[in-house]
């Protein structure tokens, strides 16, 4: 009688201990959800009166107080793109090395603890890299391509380490099953492997995607410039880009008071152009889980 008691007593604390926690998990949630609409809602106020049909299609006139954003939108795509079509064939190659080809040894070790250092690596710091290598060493000069080159080395440990928590996700039984089928390996990796782990790689490759098309400081040093009369027409032209826009406008532009609504409205376009290339990498990693699935 007396140990039910007990056992019912510590049932209680726990149930009110695992109670307590979740409420704090919950809150938060729902801190971080409060905060993210806040700043949307913020930039929508302040932006939304500069947003006009001009605003997204003309170019920019008159020291940046009137026209449109065009160029910057066409820089910005073609930036994160480029460096997404740059990371993503590295990153998936090497976590397809380390996961299924690398044994435990020193220099697999090295490799990751490279990777996972790359990864706390500041932004300003691959821009000053871009700068020495792409556009000095390499003679890129200030462009596209080494905009691009740069947003994709610093995509990669983000890349690189999804993709390898994918490929680590799936059966090992999936691998055995077509080897038993008489597969080769690099078969097993391509026809087997690698589907069933395109879902969690394209994870990586959203948040990689977003981070570059946002990311002021990598550009600022070897593909974005402050004005440019034309769209890019080769990867060795210099580029307008939305983060870099926002900066100048912001903090060295010549009529920083009359730009604020274009600072704010450009602002807005950046959110809505990232969120459209997150959706479009979410509509596609679902339809490769459905597509997995059956």
């Amino acid at each position: 009688m007396t140990f039910s008691i007990q056992r019912s007593i510590v049932s209680g604390r726990r149930g009110t201990t695992q109670k307590l926690w979740f409420t704090l998990f919950r809150v938060a949630a729902a801190i971080n959800v409060l905060a993210l609409f806040a700043v949307i809602l913020f930039i929508i106020t302040r932006g939304l009166s500069a947003i006009s049909w001009e605003f997204l299609t003309q170019m920019p006139r008159n020291s940046m107080t009137e026209g449109g954003i065009l160029p910057c939108i066409v820089g910005t795509a073609s930036l994160a793109l480029g460096a997404l079509a740059i990371s993503f064939p590295v990153g998936v190659g090497t976590a397809i090395y380390l996961n299924e080809y690398a044994g435990q040894g020193r220099i697999v070790s090295v490799i990751r603890f490279a990777i996972a250092n790359l990864a706390g690596v500041p932004s300003v710091v691959f821009g000053l890299f871009g700068l020495a290598f792409f556009c000095t060493v390499l003679k890129m000069g200030v462009s596209l391509l080494a905009g691009a080159l740069t947003l994709g080395v610093m995509s990669l440990p983000v890349i690189i380490g999804a993709a390898e928590e994918a490929l680590k996700a799936v059966p090992d039984t999936y691998r055995e099953a077509s080897l038993g089928l008489g597969a080769s390996k690099w078969q097993t990796i391509c026809r087997v492997v690698v589907p069933s782990a395109l879902p969690g790689i394209l994870t990586g490759s959203i948040l990689a995607l977003g981070r570059a098309a946002g990311e002021t400081a990598p550009i600022m040093f070897t593909g974005a410039v402050f004005f440019t009369p034309d769209l890019p027409t080769s990867v060795f032209d210099e580029v307008m880009a939305l983060p870099y826009h926002i900066y100048v406008l912001a903090t060295a532009g010549t009529h920083i008071g009359e730009t604020r609504h274009l600072q704010y409205g450009t602002a807005l376009v950046l959110i809505a152009l990232v969120l459209g290339m997150n959706l479009c990498a979410i509509i596609l990693r679902s339809r490769l889980r459905k597509r997995s699935r059956v």
